[in-house]
């Protein structure tokens, strides 16, 4: 498989199973909503990740943390051990933690908010991952 795996902005649990489950197997990024440290926790985004991990063991999935355009929850999440953090903006703060992201394998691609498939809202979870999700793998074969 070449390319990006297929990217979905989850809110809760139920949404990342729903994404994990049309996954079947193939490679996913579970992405946060924009700017949830500063109103979900990074706590929450930690224990959401591990519960899929131990519920679909045999899915590969990147997680990762979007925290906006603010370097100080970029840098806590980094401390904190979140997979991949994502982070918008310029300047020596954004600058610093992106370099520190990158030294630990942890700096997420921007652009993967791009062809990202929100769930926020969606009425069929399931439904809405599978009819995305289908699209996404047919471009990265």
């Amino acid at each position: 498989m070449t390319g990006t795996p297929p990217v979905f902005v989850v809110h809760h649990l139920e949404h990342g199973r729903a994404v994990l489950d049309a996954a079947a197997g193939r490679p996913v990024i579970l992405l946060s909503p924009p700017g949830a440290p500063g109103y979900q926790g990074i706590g929450w985004w930690q224990s959401l990740v591990a519960t899929l991990r131990t519920e679909y063991p045999d899915t590969r999935f990147t997680a990762a943390l979007d925290c906006a355009d603010c370097p100080g929850w970029g840098m806590a999440a980094l401390r904190q051990g979140v997979e991949k953090v994502l982070l918008s903006g310029e300047g020596s703060a954004f600058q610093a933690v992106r370099e520190v992201a990158e030294q630990k394998g942890a700096w997420g691609e921007g652009r993967w908010g791009n062809d990202a498939l929100d769930l926020l809202g969606a009425q069929d979870p399931g439904k809405s991952c599978r009819e995305h999700g289908h699209r996404m793998w047919e471009k990265v074969r």
